[in-house]
């Protein structure tokens, strides 16, 4: 774990280097948001807009080894560069564009992992849309964690006011009735 948040340090650092706005989703955000659990690659949510990925992409793949042969072109298509930390840690950069990605930069706090490590990370609320968007068997856990350890301090109309519009263009409404269950499940408790 600790090479994990070694590779998230420095790669918070070059985007900070450059100006970049981003912040840390997945894996590294349920170590403070839900209960914890291994992980072994960093995901990132990194501000590009549309049509302004390829200066990213280029700057990344100049410091970070590529995933994939092509690389570039499957950020552009899929809006996610796989690289790899020069400590072979796996990294996911999701290049953002959407209003929702905007708020999730937006609304991210410092962490301090460990003395001298503090990592932006986005907040509990957002952490819990993009779980439940996901919906796997794992998003879901990690959902339900954060609804158990922060029910009562959670802002659950902004969570259901940026998952329905991503629910509906889903065509999923049971993501919205997922949150409801975990609005239960914390109340309960």
């Amino acid at each position: 774990m600790i090479a994990i948040f070694q590779a998230a340090g420095d790669l918070q650092a070059f985007c900070d280097e450059r100006g970049w706005r981003s912040c840390f989703i997945g894996g590294i955000a349920v170590q403070r948001w839900s209960q914890p659990r291994v992980t072994r690659h960093i995901d990132l949510t990194l501000l590009t807009g549309f049509g302004h990925e390829p200066p990213f992409i280029e700057a990344l793949l100049a410091h970070y080894a590529p995933r994939l042969a092509n690389a570039a072109q499957f950020a552009l298509r899929s809006r996610v560069l796989l690289v790899r930390s020069p400590s072979g840690v796996g990294i996911d950069i999701s290049l953002g564009a959407l209003p929702f990605e905007h708020l999730v930069v937006e609304r991210a706090t410092p962490f301090e992992f460990e003395p001298g490590l503090e990592l932006r990370i986005c907040s509990a609320e957002d952490l819990m849309v993009m779980k439940l968007f996901a919906s796997r068997a794992i998003d879901l856990r990690d959902a339900e964690g954060i609804a158990v350890r922060h029910h009562g301090t959670l802002d659950w109309r902004y969570m259901e006011e940026q998952l329905t519009p991503l629910a509906e263009a889903k065509e999923e409404p049971e993501i919205l009735r997922q949150l409801a269950r975990l609005r239960g499940l914390g109340a309960t408790l």
